[in-house]
């Protein structure tokens, strides 16, 4: 794996686009006190999907934007670049070069890109997965960590050790199918409620279906009697105006 370049631009003390070059060997930044050193790191981590504000050491992920100082106004938002040389397909892509991009805003709204196409963070944390890459993978180990890591206990290094190792996508795979399945879980318990409820209701539905059927069948048989009595009335009628006429015409 070739790390190409870094391009940052507003992010923390960088007010102006600031682009880093890696060569072939060792590359070093050096400088005083407070001049960014540790900063180049946190922009590093940033755009690899950390999601801990105090893991960059601020207060909220808003503190990554340029502030601006007494000649310089604050940067609306900050940029991230990581440009890798992926001739060896280290990354599923079908590119040379894989540019991997992150964004946040004043208001909160952040971007993920790769080739400046707009992903997901957790596609752009898959991906750098597949190239062994990531917040958790220790490829950016900060200060104090070394010594952390010398003073753990066997287990904490056994874990340092398998994240090291690469096996960080897989467990974060497996801690996702096991969250998928705990969802399909709860959801497979509120279907049985529902359908013992409604079994429930199975019961007394069937007697009002029974009875809107008798009440359907009496309502037709209702009918028929009622028209059966118009018609005899009728005919009934008929007779006794017949009878009514014939006395008339005698009298």
């Amino acid at each position: 794996m070739k790390f190409k370049k870094l391009e940052i631009y507003g992010f923390k003390s960088f007010a102006d686009k600031l682009e880093v070059k890696f060569e072939s060997g060792v590359t070093a930044i050096v400088g005083p006190n407070g001049c960014g050193k540790s900063n180049v790191a946190d922009s590093i981590r940033w755009v690899m999907g950390e999601q801990s504000a105090k893991s960059l050491r601020g207060g909220s992920m808003q503190d990554v934007i340029f502030n601006g100082t007494e000649a310089r106004k604050p940067q609306s938002f900050a940029e991230v670049s990581l440009y890798f040389d992926n001739t060896d397909k280290i990354f599923p892509f079908d590119y040379s070069e894989v540019v991997f991009s992150r964004k946040l805003y004043r208001s909160g709204e952040s971007e993920y890109a790769i080739n400046k196409n707009p992903v997901r963070l957790k596609d752009m944390v898959d991906a750098l997965r597949d190239g062994g890459l990531g917040k958790e993978s220790y490829c950016v180990i900060g200060q104090g960590k070394i010594s952390a890591l010398l003073s753990a206990k066997p287990e904490e290094r056994r874990a340092v050790f398998e994240e090291a190792a690469g096996i960080s996508k897989f467990k974060a795979k497996k801690i996702e199918a096991e969250r998928k399945l705990e969802r399909t879980r709860e959801n497979l318990t509120r279907i049985n409620d529902i359908v013992f409820e409604l079994e429930k209701q199975l019961g007394p539905l069937a007697k009002q279906s029974e009875n809107a059927k008798k009440f359907l069948e009496l309502k037709e048989k209702l009918k028929s009697l009622e028209l059966n009595i118009y018609v005899y009335q009728y005919d009934n009628a008929s007779t006794s105006k017949a009878d009514i006429r014939t006395k008339l015409e005698g009298i």
